[in-house]
């Protein structure tokens, strides 16, 4: 059997080529195969974080110890110690099984848990937590997890394997938004061993599926509560289970916090779990805030109003660095806009022509989109983020060509130009605000020959017309579900957002389909860098999308938080914090 450190291990080569592509340091890769240590045990809630490095592959983590089940938390100061969190809302439901967005799953990293998850500080390596250890077949297709014992729900019930083969099965059957990952993982079989054990079966080798069962959407939920609430993980769920209304209220986990309030596009409210299993964290209580806008999340910052402000714009922060209240971290996202333009020719008419497509890429001032961002901000050669294992540089991203797209417009019979709606959000994210990007877009495409017509829209409504493959043209973002190039996969034909696209096997050429069946299932490094690579190749000068801004991070704080740690998966784990 395969260890996790040995699956860790491949992975952390993966980086080290990309890392050596890219001019940076690595560490060294394995010159033989790695050893199989035995698996670890879960280390506890309160462990400090890891190093922000990854590991060398050469490194294994010494064990440690299971957490111990914790006595009920002490009593709040007076008052009880409450974080304020602003952000735009984007939720559409709090149901683990259905919801898709960033405010969702912040939340469900709070009042959930999941069989691994990542250190406090990076998304370097693959740690317990609900499964104290596990091993993986030499095959690489079966998986099998020891869950902790001292784990349990909030209404005190131990967790078990019925209730991860029940969370994982009703995400797959209620064909939701997130249900998409479930298909991603490759499961073929999951089984309920015995009370402690989980044995998951794929159809084929995964080399990202610890990573996406990191996601908010394989939270392990409490069955026999949720089935009491009209829960269901039966093949109809889509249709049987009642169980989300209740759970747009309430939560049914076993994390540090507990679901009690959500007022859509106000606030949700979260309060400390008496019964969570792990150490009693200092802050009581968790309120997040509806704030659509950087202006005002910056304001309730500065008047005390709030003590976190995630969507901030990189022009804020110069004059948060001088109030002595206020902290900012900055850094690189992985948050990626981009354009998409409809493939299929009944709605995106003009916009399905491959040359249009190529020379609204073309037309675009990246630079100058960047520089109205700033901050961190970069430019992605496609739609990796820069960073990502197998991801091109800035180096290899695209330039504007203005002549080179009007000669494309008139090779397309279209060199009196064309007009065409933008559709996109009325909203802000990681300090973007759509509007202002969309009038970027519409200056620079104007440049060219073509006439942009903005469309905002309410993000629900906007949302909507998106997923369901109705718009034209529009501008979207993607932030990964999980942190591996194969996330991206979804940006092709048949996938999740080339769906959005309506790009299918009919109306895509043969050699992208055949890069991304071959990516899907590659697990040797080597092997899938080079994949991505043809894949990035092949998106800079074909297919419906135009990557234009990998956004930068910034988050505002109070000084008197204690333990601000970044991750990039969740961003921030309020149970480590203190006030």
């Amino acid at each position: 059997m395969i260890s996790r450190i040995a699956r860790s291990k491949t992975l952390f080569a993966a980086a080290a080529l990309l890392l050596a592509a890219c001019g940076g340091a690595a560490p060294p890769a394995p010159t033989s195969a790695p050893a199989q240590p035995t698996p670890t045990e879960a280390p506890k809630p309160t462990d400090a974080p890891a190093p922000t490095e990854a590991p060398k592959p050469t490194d294994a983590p010494a064990p440690t110890e299971a957490p111990k089940p914790t006595e009920a938390p002490a009593a709040p100061a007076e008052g009880g110690k409450t974080v304020v969190v602003v952000t735009a809302e984007d939720s559409v439901s709090l149901d683990p099984s259905r919801a898709f967005e960033f405010v969702p799953g912040f939340v469900h990293k709070h009042t959930y848990q999941t069989l691994v998850t990542f250190p406090d500080d990076s998304a370097a390596e693959i740690r317990p937590q609900l499964a104290e250890k596990w091993t993986i077949s030499d095959d690489g297709k079966t998986y099998t997890f020891s869950l902790n014992k001292a784990a349990k729900f909030s209404d005190g019930k131990p967790v078990t394997s019925k209730d991860v083969l029940f969370s994982f099965m009703r995400l797959k059957n209620i064909k939701g938004n997130p249900s998409s990952l479930f298909a991603a993982t490759s499961i073929d079989k999951i089984e309920a061993k015995d009370d402690n054990t989980v044995v998951m079966t794929l159809a084929n080798p995964n080399p990202a599926v610890l990573s996406i069962l990191t996601g908010s959407f394989f939270s392990v939920m409490n069955s026999e509560a949720v089935k009491a609430k009209g829960g269901t993980d039966a093949e109809d769920a889509d249709k049987s289970d009642k169980a989300e209304e209740w759970l747009n209220s309430n939560s049914e986990g076993s994390g540090p916090y507990k679901l009690v309030k959500w007022e859509k596009k106000v606030e949700v409210v979260l309060e400390r779990n008496a019964a969570y299993w792990g150490p009693a964290p200092a802050i009581e209580r968790v309120v997040i805030r509806n704030a659509p806008e950087a202006a005002t999340q910056k304001l309730q910052l500065e008047a005390g109003e709030a003590d976190i402000a995630f969507d901030l714009s990189a022009d804020q922060v110069p004059s948060l660095k001088t109030n002595d209240k206020i902290k900012v971290y900055e850094g690189p996202g992985n948050v990626v806009f981009f354009l998409l333009m409809n493939a299929d020719k009944a709605i995106g008419k003009e916009m399905a022509d491959a040359k249009v497509q190529q020379a609204v890429r073309l037309a675009l001032d990246y630079e100058g989109i960047k520089a109205l961002t700033g901050g961190k901000s970069a430019t992605p050669a496609s739609v990796i983020p820069v960073g990502f294992i197998g991801a091109y540089g800035e180096d290899k991203a695209p330039k504007r060509d203005v002549e080179a797209a009007k000669a494309l417009l008139a090779e397309a019979g279209l060199d009196k130009g064309l007009t065409v709606a933008l559709d996109y959000p009325d909203f802000s994210n990681s300090g973007v605000n759509f509007a202002t990007l969309a009038q970027k877009i519409q200056a620079d495409l104007a440049e060219a020959g073509i006439t942009v017509e903005l469309k905002g829209a309410e993000v629900g409504v906007w949302l909507a017309a998106y997923r369901d493959g109705k718009s034209a043209f529009t501008l979207s973002l993607w932030g990964p579900d999980f942190l591996d190039p194969g996330n991206y996969l979804e940006f092709l034909p048949e996938y999740k957002v080339g769906k959005r696209a309506n790009w299918t096997n009919a109306n895509s050429d043969k050699a992208i389909q055949d890069i991304r069946d071959k990516a899907a299932v590659a697990t040797a490094p080597e092997e899938r860098v080079k994949l991505f690579g043809e894949m990035q190749d092949f998106l800079q000068k074909n297919g419906p999308f135009a990557p234009l801004l990998q956004a930068g991070t910034q988050i505002g704080y109070s000084s008197a938080l204690k333990g601000f740690i970044y991750n990039p998966a969740w961003r921030v784990n309020i149970a480590l914090l203190d006030k």
